[in-house]
């Protein structure tokens, strides 16, 4: 369900915005994502699992909020991040 520390310094490398970066919205964006991906293929097995569902919309309210501050700050580095991410708008 977790992500592992390895694939997120991938994602802290791949998505970060200058060298060290582990906390610009881009980063958060990219880690929130693979989690709620993860989840999405537990409850494909797991229906009933409403705790963690919970969970998941809780991480998924967490990425809305940040896309939109990224949006309300710099809308072409929003759309680039969505487009690399595959998240629709």
């Amino acid at each position: 369900m977790s992500i592992t520390t390895e694939r997120k310094d991938t994602l802290m490398k791949e998505y970060a915005t200058k060298e060290g970066d582990t906390g610009s919205p881009e980063v958060q964006v990219a880690i929130l994502t693979e989690r709620i991906s993860n989840l999405t293929e537990h409850f494909k097995s797991h229906k009933k699992d409403n705790h963690s569902r919970r969970g998941l919309l809780k991480m998924v309210s967490q990425r809305r909020k940040l896309l939109d501050y990224v949006k309300a700050r710099d809308e072409p580095r929003y759309l680039e991040l969505i487009k690399r991410l595959g998240i629709r708008k």
